[in-house]
């Protein structure tokens, strides 16, 4: 294992079971990429603490628009200022984009493979649909 990847603390939040975020972890390890996982849902968030994943970030890139309130129009994105659903996720972490991955001080909302290739020299291929929600993933809890 390379010095690089031992020096750097790698956080993963993941909602468990998910199936997208198993094959997520399945290819960093595949990588030789170490990491903590946690538990998005169980995760104490504070406005700071998830709003830090967010910088930069428009509302419909930190949703997840799989969720079933969003998916049952329940909850209209459209309606809630960025600070008003970052408040809404707080309370229904399942609402969160996953996985949040935190690299040392960087973070990351979804897998966005260009920004893990740049944080952590990897060379993964930016075309590959791993990034989205799985279709037999229940996103109920």
């Amino acid at each position: 294992m390379s010095q690089f990847f031992t020096k750097r603390e790698i956080l993963f939040y993941e909602k468990p079971g998910c199936a997208g975020n198993k094959k997520q972890k399945d290819l960093l390890t595949s990588k030789g990429i170490i990491f903590k996982v946690k538990n998005l849902l169980d995760t104490p968030w504070t406005f700071d603490s998830l709003g830090s994943f967010f910088v930069g970030l428009e509302k419909d890139e930190i949703v997840n628009v799989f969720a079933p309130k969003i998916k049952k129009n329940e909850i209209d994105i459209d309606k809630l200022s960025k600070k008003e659903l970052i408040e809404y996720m707080i309370k229904e972490p399942i609402l969160i984009k996953r996985p949040l991955i935190q690299v040392d001080e960087e973070k990351i909302c979804g897998f966005n493979l260009a920004k893990l290739n740049k944080i952590l020299n990897l060379k993964l291929d930016t075309d590959k649909q791993i990034g989205t929600c799985q279709s037999s993933d229940s996103c109920l809890t």
